[in-house]
Order: structure tokens, then sequence, then C-alpha cells
């Protein structure tokens, strides 16, 4: 009887335990090491996506035909009010200039077509360009999951999950999904944290959209109370087992 205690009271302790193999980011990095990374990433614009566009010249009463008239107060600071929706077939109404294609485009590209084409109106002509709509969805075991708005239109999924306060203790680092839709399409991965394969994946830049997805831990699923959590089952057992052989003494 006392082995068996003891046995149980050991499988306890294994399973309520978590592993390093289980908790460390990046337990390989060591292969990170002068390892030369494509840091390069511009997003390529997408139906939906809300453009932010600016022009400046020298003879701003010539730019006025080629300017966004809102009707909104200059002092308000809802830039997606002012901006341009990208229609489902890519493209948008542009003032003074009609039709212009900008689906899949990257800012750059666009910038040229529209400081190209205003060129023949307007001398010296400066175009901006921004997605202001940008966005990453963060879900399940992280300690602030929400829609998060990346301004500089660049994000990483490890800055990404930094962002939502980092994986709870329940959080399961080996089976990260992202869910991206390319094309119409749903495309579906899994990133593992504990390694670092990722940082060479298409998936190591997040797109615009993108939803990171943090599932459970079997610890996190058992405080769920979905399935019975056997340590504590397994203590119950050992109190009762305890109380038996001190009666029967």
């Amino acid at each position: 009887m006392k082995h068996t205690i003891y046995l149980i009271v050991v499988s306890c302790c294994l399973l309520s335990c978590a592993t390093k193999k289980e908790i460390l980011y990046f337990q390989d990095a060591e292969k990170l090491n002068e390892k030369q990374t494509a840091q390069f990433f511009e997003p390529r614009i997408e139906p939906n996506d809300i453009l932010y566009i600016s022009v400046s010249a020298l003879d701003e009463e010539v730019l006025k035909p080629y300017q966004k008239v809102t009707g909104l107060q200059t002092e308000t600071r809802d830039e997606q009010l002012q901006g341009y929706l990208v229609s489902p077939n890519g493209s948008i109404q542009y003032p003074g200039l009609g039709t212009v294609e900008v689906v899949g485009k990257t800012r750059v590209e666009i910038i040229a077509v529209l400081t190209n084409k205003l060129s023949d109106f307007v001398k010296d002509v400066v175009v901006d360009v921004r997605i202001i709509n940008f966005k990453v969805t963060i879900l399940g075991e992280v300690a602030m999951p929400g829609v998060y708005t990346i301004k500089d239109e660049r994000v990483t999924i490890p800055q990404a999950i930094g962002l939502a306060g980092d994986f709870t203790a329940d959080g399961k680092r080996e089976t990260v999904t992202i869910i991206r839709e390319e094309n119409g399409v749903q495309k579906v991965t899994k990133v593992d944290f504990t390694k670092t394969d990722f940082f060479s994946s298409p998936y190591y830049f997040l797109k615009q959209n993108d939803i990171v997805y943090v599932e459970p831990s079997l610890k996190g699923v058992k405080k769920s109370g979905f399935i019975p959590d056997i340590p504590a089952v397994l203590s119950v057992v050992t109190i009762v087992l305890s109380a038996v052989i001190l009666i029967t003494r």
C-alpha cells in the first residue's frame, strides 16, 4: 500500500509540471547566429484595404482638383473616413484621375503610379501612401487578446505576441496557428515558438488581417473543466488511500 501511495504521489508531481521543452522559446537559437534572414518586407494592397494618400506641391491651388473632398472638418483625426477604400475589383477612384488599379501593388509602386499620372498636371508633386487599416487579430492564450492596428505596416509574429502581452502560463507554444487569406483562399499554418524554423518562413512577417491563435495546453484545457484534472483526481485518491491505511492499522 505504501508503494502504491508513493507511485501515486510521484505521478501527481509529473502530471502537474510542465517541462522546459514546453515553456522555453527559441531553444535552438544558436542556429540563428550569423544567419542571414530576409528582413525586407512590404505588404501588397488587397481588396478592402483603406489607403491614406497625401499629395503636396509648391502650388496648392493646382492640386485642389486632385485632392479628396470629404466634407469633414479639417481638424478631424479619423483618417479612415478620409481614406480610399480599395474596391473588390482592386481599384480606387482618384479625383481628377478616375480609376487607378492598386491591388497587388506595394506602397512604393502606387506612389510611382500616382506621381507619374499627376506629374502631367502638377509640377514637383510629392505623393505619400499608407495602409491605415493594417491590423492583425490575436486570440487564445495570450495576456491581452484583441485586434491590433500596426501603424508602420510591418510586424513579425514574435512582435505580435509581444503586443498581446506574451503567452499565458496555459498557452501552447509548440502549435501557434496563423490563418491568412490570399487571393480569396484561406491558408492555415502552425508555428513552433520553441524552435526558430519559422524565422525563415513566409509567415514570420504577418500580413494585414492575419489571425493568430494560441491554443491552450493540456493544463489549460483541464482548467476549463472539459476533461478531468488528473493530478487533482490522483490527489483525492491518495488522501482516501492514506485514510484507509490509518483506519486499517
